[in-house]
């Protein structure tokens, strides 16, 4: 091999190399940042072409986590503040909007599949049902109207 052709093999290696950390890179930021009901984005939307949004939806809150580069963007909120959730689909793919009773901006989650917006939607809603209905199990008996007006 001449110099000319040992350079050319150096460059290609070093490019190969640079490729395969990019790829990993990406790979490591799109993984489920978290265990449970978690919806990545598909990467064929606006916005979520190599780092996709993903949402984790627990009994508890709801999580939007958008990776970044460097760091993440991270916000919560907890299930007693949920106000709506509103789901807009299009030919192929879902929005939703996750409206909070606080004022704030919702939480706009574009790109996901239109069957995980409907799973989301559903499982926000039966964890408010869960969160607000009365704990049932021993205790007292509840109060009202007794027969024969004692």
């Amino acid at each position: 091999m001449t110099a000319d052709q040992n350079w050319i093999w150096w460059i290609a290696t070093i490019a190969i190399v640079v490729v395969a950390v990019f790829a990993l890179w990406i790979w490591r930021k799109g993984r489920p940042f978290a265990e449970g009901d978690v919806f990545r984005a598909s990467r064929w939307s606006r916005g979520n072409h190599l780092l996709p949004t993903q949402v984790l939806i627990t009994p508890a809150s709801v999580v939007q986590y958008t990776p970044k580069w460097i760091g993440k963007n991270e916000e919560t909120i907890h299930l007693a503040h949920v106000a709506s959730v509103r789901v807009e689909t299009g030919m192929l793919l879902s929005n939703v909007f996750i409206e909070t009773s606080g004022g704030s901006d919702p939480i706009a989650c574009h790109g996901h599949r239109k069957s995980d917006a409907i799973k989301m939607k559903g499982l926000i809603e039966g964890y408010q049902t869960a969160y607000y209905r009365p704990p049932s199990g021993p205790g007292p008996a509840p109060q009202g109207p007794r027969p024969n007006g004692r």
